[in-house]
């Protein structure tokens, strides 16, 4: 079947990716902004297709929020990341920006409860997104350019937003794929195939063993992801691959061979998933008086059997056990250097093809098509049509760096409970089309998503399993600090600061409190003892996750720095012997743990009755924000506790302290001839709302390595709330 160059005018041409380099400054910045507006001019045709507001307020699929979230999430991810980044210093609607900021993928710290969300008008979020793009415009076309763009640069940062976006393009369509047709008009900007019929046997195509490097280079002129980049070689063994896509033809019979009612071809995953969800079919087929149909993205039509089938990983694997009992070999899916191999066959990337050799980045249809449509060397559709579910679970290579302003796209996936996903599907546009993306999901979850099986001659799966070290020293040293004995005859630190506290209960209630800026949770665990229910909120996701594990009772490991490249390989549990005189696992269910800015908490996070803040004021950005607007989140006569040392985390280090270059957060200077302390400035800010209750000194110890530590001197205030 001949490739198909779509001539459906009225949909929205998606521009190629902006390259980092050039030689015309002018030029690149006309690039960025086309870029832009051609991604948010798909979103908002996307979204537009939906015919009345009450449908964004379905949640139809229940792991994710409602499409209302959705649609002001991408507007506010642009302002929340340069308001982190300090290129923009004032909020749009912190409203918008609060409850639209995370949420997003069925992770533990995610608030899915749409109870505790006061939802926006679909109307304030249309003008709200007016409002973003004037301000990203204006921006683009304002902002200091150098090239080669590099990610520490304000257009990095824009490329980010826009990228983000564009994955929401995606994930937006798969849940507008859920709700009922009546909510939802379609148009001819998104046309679907209009090609289908009975597909073609699948066959098996011999692939040589091949040395390949998984790494996106650091020379790649194109904007990647953190997880893309570092080192990764795989000598991969000859193998046998599907020639085509497993269609919804060959699925088919795994369905009618009672393939969803045989627990023999599920893992003991995909056998807890089948007695949750009860599944009888793939998620977008339907059974109507005997005849199958499947659901596209605005339209129901009869099951293209030539159309690859859409499911999860779980299926996908059950369908190979089942199909290695048919072919009495072993068929499974192939992992990420497997698909490599395939994919390096293929010339060129998408800034290279004015179209794409597939069914990708919305060049040709809003739908899937045949999966003999597009022959790319001897197997079709190695890239688009679908995503194509791997045995291998997402980790980053060797050398692995986050990005400041986003560390927790990739990391909270680096659990053994993601699998990659690769090829792109027909809606995958910008970075998510390119060769080197890796994107994962959790294996239940449903994308535009299908699968190609290989047949290999070794029956063990050649997939480095996930060990979930921490690697990162500052988080390491974190959990130390947390949950370790003390360091050089310093009591363990957050007991005693907990302590101090609790010396003062006579001063409060003891129903509700706010651990914020909670890091990896070990001041929540501690308040729990003493208050009926803890809220746990931190920033990035890369913290919380560890409080979860500990929480729900598992094994925390991290690397702790030694000296130089020298780690010690540490674990921990609740109920270790140490912590368990702490009595830390009798108060697990009392505490819970979020994502969220402490300069911008979600309205629901109120009505305590102490927030304790230990050592946040060291971090934040905007520190008269927080301390004007943090009386909000307390009861009358609550209590705020701060405990600073009242010095910058974030400053320019030098040779003799990497610490910080102590400069203060708060107060250092002379006003009218007097020296003003940071104990005053703080009670300057905080007059207005509270009255000072106490004040007293406590010391402890950072640790960085085996033989360094840093002494430091906080200060413990305690205020109540007029």
């Amino acid at each position: 079947m001949p490739n198909i160059n779509n001539s459906n005018s009225k949909m929205i041409k998606t521009l190629p990716m902006p390259l980092l380099t050039g030689k015309c400054v002018a030029e690149k910045r006309a690039e960025i902004k086309a870029y832009f507006n051609n991604s948010w001019s798909q979103y908002q045709s996307l979204f537009s297709h939906i015919n009345n507001d009450e449908a964004y307020y379905i949640k139809a699929e229940p792991l994710r929020h409602p499409l209302v979230f959705y649609f002001g999430h991408t507007a506010t991810f642009f302002i929340n990341k340069l308001l982190l980044g300090k290129f923009i210093n004032k909020r749009i609607d912190g409203h918008l920006e609060a409850i639209c900021a995370v949420g997003v993928d069925e992770m533990s710290w995610d608030d899915l409860n749409s109870e505790n969300y006061d939802w926006p008008s679909i109307a304030d979020l249309r003008g709200y997104r007016d409002k973003v793009h004037a301000l990203i415009e204006n921006i683009i076309d304002t902002m200091t350019l150098e090239l080669p763009i590099t990610s520490n640069s304000l257009a990095w940062v824009i490329l980010m937003g826009i990228e983000h976006e564009r994955i929401h393009i995606e994930t937006s369509s798969v849940i507008i794929r859920m709700l009922a047709l009546e909510h939802l008009t379609p148009s001819q900007q998104w046309p679907s195939c209009p090609s289908y019929g009975t597909a073609p046997d699948n066959s098996l195509i011999a692939q040589g063993a091949e040395k390949v490097s998984l790494a996106k280079p650091d020379t790649d002129q194109t904007y990647g992801w953190d997880n893309e980049y570092g080192e990764k070689i795989v000598e991969v063994a000859a193998f046998e691959a599907s020639e085509y896509l497993v269609s919804n033809q060959e699925f088919l019979s795994f369905v009618k061979a009672g393939g969803y009612q045989n627990k023999n071809y599920w893992n003991d995953e995909g056998q807890q998933w089948l007695a949750y969800r009860k599944p009888s079919m793939p998620r977008f087929w339907q059974l109507e008086n005997g005849e199958y149909f499947q659901r596209n993205l605005f339209n129901l039509i009869p099951l293209p059997l030539n159309w690859p089938v859409e499911v999860n990983y779980l299926e996908a694997k059950a369908f190979c056990q089942w199909k290695s009992e048919q072919q009495q070999s072993f068929i499974r899916l192939p992992t990420e250097a497997e698909w490599r191999v395939m994919r390096n066959k293929i010339a060129g990337d998408l800034p290279d093809w004015q179209i794409a050799p597939g069914n990708t980045n919305l060049h040709h249809y809003a739908s899937s098509c045949p999966v003999n449509t597009f022959k790319q060397g001897e197997l079709f559709d190695v890239i688009g049509n679908v995503w194509q579910w791997n045995e291998s679970t997402i980790d980053g290579f060797n050398g692995f760096n986050v990005h400041p302003l986003y560390d927790d796209f990739s990391t909270p996936t680096f659990d053994g409970k993601h699998n990659l996903i690769k090829g792109g599907s027909w809606i995958s546009t910008g970075n998510e089309a390119s060769k080197h993306a890796r994107y994962a999901f959790r294996r239940h979850f449903f994308q535009h998503a299908g699968f190609r099986y290989i047949r290999s001659k070794h029956k063990k799966v050649p997939v480095e399993k996930v060990v979930p070290f921490e690697q990162a020293p500052h988080i390491a040293n974190e959990l130390a600090l947390h949950y370790g004995n003390g360091f050089e005859n310093f009591p363990p630190t957050m007991p005693h600061a907990i302590h101090l506290l609790m010396t003062h209960q006579q001063h409060f209630k003891k129903a509700r409190a706010l651990d914020l800026g909670c890091s990896v949770g070990g001041a929540s665990f501690e308040l729990a003892k003493y208050f009926d229910h803890i809220d746990g909120i931190d920033l990035t996701a890369r913290h919380i996750q560890h409080a979860l594990a500990l929480k729900a009772g598992e094994n925390v490991r991290y690397a702790l720095p030694l000296a130089g490249d020298l780690v010690d390989y540490c674990q921990v549990n609740l109920s270790d012997s140490y912590l368990a005189e702490r009595n830390l696992t009798a108060q697990a269910n009392k505490v819970d743990f979020y994502q969220g800015d402490a300069l911008n908490l979600k309205p629901q996070f109120c009505g305590y009755d102490v927030i304790w803040c230990g050592h946040l004021l060291e971090e934040l950005n905007q520190i008269d924000v927080f301390l004007q607007t943090i009386n909000e989140k307390l009861n009358t006569g609550g209590v705020l506790a701060i405990a600073t040392t009242y010095q910058a985390q974030n400053t320019k280090q030098n040779s003799l302290d990497d610490e910080n270059s102590q400069v203060p957060i708060l107060g250092g200077y002379k006003a009218n001839g007097e020296n003003v302390s940071s104990s005053d400035a703080l009670a300057e800010q905080l007059d207005k709302h509270f009255e000072k209750i106490t004040t007293e000194d406590f010391t402890w110890l950072t640790r960085k390595t085996e033989r360094r530590y840093i002494f430091n001197k906080s200060e413990l205030s305690l205020w109540k709330k007029k």
